[in-house]
C-alpha cells in the first residue's frame, strides 16, 4: 500500500501495522511507549516536569531505531505524525491487552 494514498485513518492503520511487521520492531516500540508513560508518571509524581522533555527523546529514540535498524523503513511519523502517534498507543494498548493479533492478521502481517 502506498503511503501517499492514505487519506483516512482507517486506511492508515493497516499500513502502520505493515510497517511494524517484525516482532523486534514492535518490541522496541513497546519499550519506548512504556518509557514515555513511565516518564510522565514519575515526572508528575515527583512534581519534576522537566523530566517530560525526555518523553519524545525516549519514545522516538526506540521507535526510530526500530525502523532504521530492524525494519529498514522510514518511520510513518515523518509523513503522518498524528496518526502515527495515535497508532503507537493503539498498538501498545492492543498488545498489552492481548488483542493485537487479529489486527496483524487482518493487515497481512502474520498468518
Amino acid at each position: 500500500m502506498s503511503e501517499q494514498k492514505l487519506t483516512s485513518y482507517a486506511a492508515f492503520w493497516p499500513f502502520y501495522l505493515q510497517e511494524h511487521a517484525k516482532p523486534v520492531c514492535r518490541a522496541l516500540h513497546y519499550i519506548g511507549t512504556s518509557g514515555v508513560i513511565g516518564l510522565a508518571i514519575v515526572g508528575f509524581w515527583l512534581d519534576n516536569l522537566s523530566l517530560l522533555w525526555l518523553m519524545p527523546v525516549f519514545g522516538y529514540g526506540f521507535a526510530w531505531a526500530a525502523h532504521f535498524f530492524v525494519e529498514n523503513n522510514k518511520p510513518a511519523t515523518f509523513t503522518h505524525p498524528l496518526w502515527s502517534l495515535i497508532s503507537d498507543f493503539r498498538m501498545y494498548g492492543l498488545f498489552i491487552t492481548g488483542r493485537l493479533r487479529p489486527h496483524l492478521v487482518s493487515a497481512g502481517v502474520i498468518d
